[in-house]
């Protein structure tokens, strides 16, 4: 989590920027919005099997 506004310059020199107040940075590369974390990483796929 970083306090927000962000602005995030990219290896390819492109820019990601936030305006909210608390931003989440992706650190599994799952996100849609990569760098930003949509929360992609609690998702799963499948069904849980009983125990």
């Amino acid at each position: 989590m970083v306090e927000g506004p962000v602005r995030i310059e990219m290896p390819d020199g492109s820019v990601v920027e936030s305006d909210r107040f608390m931003v989440a940075i992706c650190a599994c590369r799952r996100s849609k919005t990569y760098p930003l974390c949509d929360t992609s990483h609690r998702r799963r796929s499948g069904q849980r099997t009983p125990q």
